[in-house]
């Protein structure tokens, strides 16, 4: 049922509500807060996107299917953004690729390929947004981790464990390693060469030989000061598997070493004197998992007042008295037996607090208490209780404070399903207290899926049936059902993504949630508790209430997108812009033209473009008079910075292990896909221009301590900008480049800048074509010091210039093709990816019954809908796979309502 909007509402929970005048000026009726409330909600409405995978990890050459439900206020599916994109980064927070979807009616389909060129074994995680979430302070953006194993031509499967043994002063981590070949077979007795690379620095190295088992220890240390540490760092290793083959791995060592934290947070935001306050904690580790933990209350005379123990995954509740004039800190134990003290948030002496109790079925028990200072200062003064969820005010209600205590129930099908914000404000506006509480209706969509036998063999066909109800009544929807093979693909189901903990739960809460779905999974009284207290520990994704109120509205720099839009300017060569100027643009591969006209100042802007990823576009001002003296300029698209990804917790350390029955399956899947071993070809090389070519560096040592190739300088505007932070053990401060620990410890003599051979100022590097340079060869240190003495400099940093070819002769109309036509450009400004269709066999004939089928995702269909009768089926083949398949079924209806349904079969 959809909720509608309300612009004012006032709703009576207290049996004596008594309305009192006010000398103060400054006061903000309900009605302001409740209207100002409504026009953010519904002129800057918040979308929320989630995505369903047909399976939870992946290997190398598999393809991933996903589909994308974007939504607005209620869950509906959103009309506002056309166009949704998909980013896939990988664990070094890299760019990997990025998808451009179009969106019809809130829906979009889409795939990836993970091809052997651009992915390895790894973590990796996917973000989601439209152009119109970059509006918001805190963006719902979509976030998965999922992790990807290697079977082709895999030469060692390894498995890691770390042992933290670090000190105050010493980082100290020992590793333990097993290397196997690819039939689980231990590499007894093998070399190993290991070294740990921090900020491209080796930072530590040795070797070792692996035991009968195939295990090595590895010991590693550094100073706790250091300049690079090894928790931020990766362990690299090299096996000799044979007498002339080796097989590297790199392990990450950034939760090697695990801290722990201990949160507090008082229900309603503060610890008030004089209250019996509810508080909730949250135990976690430093790789952002929970830890199990117990321990005590005391106050500052020392005297036990509270105990409390971890209900869920490190988080629970307690109730403590709090008296005036006194702090508190918990004692806590943790399940590893080490033990912490922690300072609870200091007491206010004055205050105010929304107390819930959200145990019972069909309402929210509310309490308000103020204590005896603040009730003394505050007696008649207006205080008003405002929820709203989803994009919609759903409570509201005011009155003047006659009492300490307040108390009533408010129904739950006054809400949609999902998180619900409760805000006391005082009678100026100000928020007061907040309280975040979870509605769990019982009119939920209810998907049931069935099949007409319990059991099927291999290759056989499969119809399973889909009904679609809510409140008993069919219901219209659209879904998307994936089939898996459970015996090769197992699952935590608590650890799922699901379409619930999606747009219900994690995309109004900041912060990564682990187990999400164990919430939704078979839900009972005490996960309900659970979810409570982690609501209670969690910051929640949402406009601020004094912005609102004070009017600072959203600032607004992009539109929903409507479809493909590429823009510009036109100007002629001495900058004035080209007023009504002709423009064309060409799409050759859609024989498409478009014609365009320039407005007064210039600009240009060709909008609704559909055309594919891989489409060349050509826009030509040729059509104009003096054509040849006006220059064309593309707009850039906006994208949102790469940050780290908060659900790293999700990822995996040893995937060769977790998906080992996974694995096997896909080295027999795509046994057929091999790499060549490297081959070597002895020829004459080609002499690379280094330092070695200049006289003046001859005292220089023959090998760099680091260098940069110049094919990672490709897309550099400003040389200088790109190499601070580029050169390893480098330092840029005061427009000069130091050696970063003579720097560190004082010393601050600047590095000589050479270019081909040639000592110039650091000035001069700007002088460059990025796009012309070799290398840049990094010395931190001058053996000889003839070099470092000769130019008064510390340490020398040499870019070396390509040569430049011997040519041949050309005519003037080739070197005039060749010239750049500023009034016209080429360009591959990347359109939608091509939607693929899932390839389901079908065993129809005798024959196709011989080939083997190994596949793990047994059927996939983003495009299932239910009819008026709220039905629908859907048919598919079995694989050779035999054990248990399961069914996922997720979507959503016209009204906002989410359903997900789980099925399994067996195959015999």
């Amino acid at each position: 049922m959809k909720i509608s909007n309300i612009s004012f509402t006032i709703l009576c929970f207290l049996s004596f509500l008594a309305f009192r005048s006010s000398a103060q000026t400054d006061t903000v009726g309900i009605n302001t807060i409740i209207s100002k409330t409504n026009k953010v909600l519904n002129d800057y409405p918040q979308e929320r996107i989630y995505l369903h995978f047909d399976k939870p990890y992946y290997a190398v050459a598999d393809t991933v299917w996903f589909k994308a439900y974007v939504t607005e206020n209620q869950n509906f599916l959103s009309g506002l953004s056309k166009v949704i994109y998909v980013d896939v980064i990988n664990q070094r927070d890299s760019l990997i690729e990025t998808l451009k979807l179009p969106v019809n009616g809130g829906i979009a389909n889409g795939s990836f390929p993970l091809d052997q060129i651009n992915y390895k074994q790894g973590n990796y995680h996917i973000r989601a947004y439209t152009m119109w979430m970059l509006n918001f302070d805190s963006p719902a953006y979509f976030n998965k981790t999922f992790y990807v194993g290697e079977a082709i031509d895999k030469e060692v499967k390894t498995h890691i464990s770390y042992k933290n043994l670090s000190t105050d002063k010493q980082e100290k981590i020992d590793a333990r390693v097993q290397f196997r070949d690819a039939n689980n077979k231990p590499y007894a007795n093998k070399s190993v060469n290991w070294k740990v690379v921090t900020s491209y620095t080796e930072i530590a190295k040795g070797r070792g030989t692996t035991d009968a088992n195939g295990y090595l220890t590895i010991s590693m240390t550094a100073n706790q000061k250091a300049e690079y540490q090894l928790q931020k760092g990766e362990l690299i290793t090299t096996i000799n598997t044979t007498e002339k083959d080796v097989a590297s791995s790199t392990f990450q060592l950034k939760n090697a070493i695990i801290n722990k934290d201990f949160q507090l947070f008082p229900e309603g935001g503060n610890l008030i004197a004089g209250l019996t306050n509810k508080v909730a904690f949250k135990a976690i580790k430093s790789d952002g998992l929970g830890i199990s933990s117990k321990g005590t209350i005391t106050d500052s005379e020392g005297k036990q007042v509270a105990t409390f123990t971890a209900q869920h995954l490190g988080m629970g509740t307690f109730s403590l008295p709090v008296e005036a004039g006194k702090s508190y800190k918990a004692n806590v134990t943790y399940a590893d037996g080490s033990t912490q003290s922690y300072p609870l948030p200091a007491v206010v002496a004055s205050g105010i607090t929304i107390s819930i109790d959200n145990a019972e079925p069909d309402n929210v028990a509310v309490k308000i208490n103020a204590n005896d200072t603040f009730f003394d200062q505050n007696q008649g003064k207006k205080f008003y209780l405002i929820a709203q969820s989803k994009g919609v005010i759903c409570y509201g209600a005011q009155t003047a404070l006659s009492s300490k205590t307040y108390s009533t129930t408010i129904q739950k099908s006054k809400f949609p399903n999902g998180i619900a914000q409760f805000t006391l404000f005082a009678e100026n506006g100000k928020p007061l207290s907040e309280r975040l509480v979870f509605v769990q209706n019982k009119n939920n969509l209810a998907l049931a899926l069935s099949s007409a036998l319990p059991s099927y063999g291999v290759k056989k066909k499969v119809k399973i049936n889909l009904a679609a109800k809510k409140d008993g009544a069919p219901v219209e929807g659209n879904f998307s059902v994936a089939v898996v093979d459970e015996t090769k693909v197992p699952a935590n189901e608590d650890a799922a993504t699901t379409i619930l903990t999606g747009l219900l739960l994690s995309s109004d809460l900041k912060g990564y949630i682990e187990k999400p779905n164990y919430y939704f999974n078979a839900p009972d009284a005490k996960k309900a508790a659970d979810l409570d207290a982690l609501l209670l520990t969690q910051g929640y994704r949402s406009f601020a209430y004094t912005d609102v109120i004070a009017g600072k509205l959203p600032k607004i720099s992009f539109l929903p997108e409507q479809g493909i839009e590429i823009s510009g300017i036109l100007r002629m060569g001495n900058g004035i812009p080209v007023r009504k100027g002709s423009l064309l643009l060409s799409i050759p591969d859609k024989r498409f033209n478009l014609e365009g006209t320039t407005d007064p100042v210039g600009n240009f802007k060709f909008q609704n473009l559909v055309f594919n990823d891989s489409s060349k576009v050509t826009i030509t001002a040729k059509y104009n008079v003096n054509y040849k003296n006006m220059t064309l300029s593309i707009n850039g698209a906006p994208t949102p910075t790469l940050t780290r990804n908060f659900s790293a917790a999700d990822e995996v350390l040893n995937i060769d292990s977790a998906l080992n029955t996974y694995l096997d399956n896909s080295k027999k899947q795509y046994a057929y896909l091999h790499v060549l071993k490297d081959v070597n070809i002895k020829a004459a090389a080609i002499p690379k221009v280094s330092h070695k070519d200049y006289p003046a560096l001859s005292g220089l040592g023959q090998m760099a301590d680091h260098e940069v190739t110049g094919d990672r300088l490709q897309g550099c505007g400003l040389l200088i900008n790109c190499l601070q932070g580029m050169l390893a053990g480098v330092t840029f401060a005061d427009n000069n480049f130091y050696v970063t620990r003579d720097y560190n410890a004082g010393k601050r003599v600047p590095m000589g800048i050479f270019i081909n051979g040639m000592n110039v100022d650091v000035n001069q590097i700007n002088t460059i074509d990025p796009n012309q340079i070799e290398s840049i060869e990094i010395f931190l240190r001058d053996e000889l010091g003839l070099v470092n003495r000769a130019n008064n400099v510390n340490g020398v940093i040499v870019f070396n210039q390509k040569k430049a070819p011997k040519g041949t002769k050309i005519s003037k109309a080739q070197l005039m093709d060749l010239l750049p036509k500023y009034y016209e450009l080429s360009f591959s400004p990347g359109g939608y990816n091509k939607e693929k269709q899932f390839y389901s066999p079908k065993y129809e004939v005798a024959a196709s019954m011989n080939r083997n089928d190994l596949r793990t995702t047994i059927y996939w269909n983003p495009k299932l809908m239910t009819d008026a009768t709220g039905n629908t089926s859907f048919e598919f083949y079995n694989a050779d796979g035999r054990g248990q398949y399961k069914v996922i079924v997720e979507g959503i209806d016209a009204n906002g309502n989410l359903g997900r349904s789980v099925f399994r079969y067996n195959v015999k």
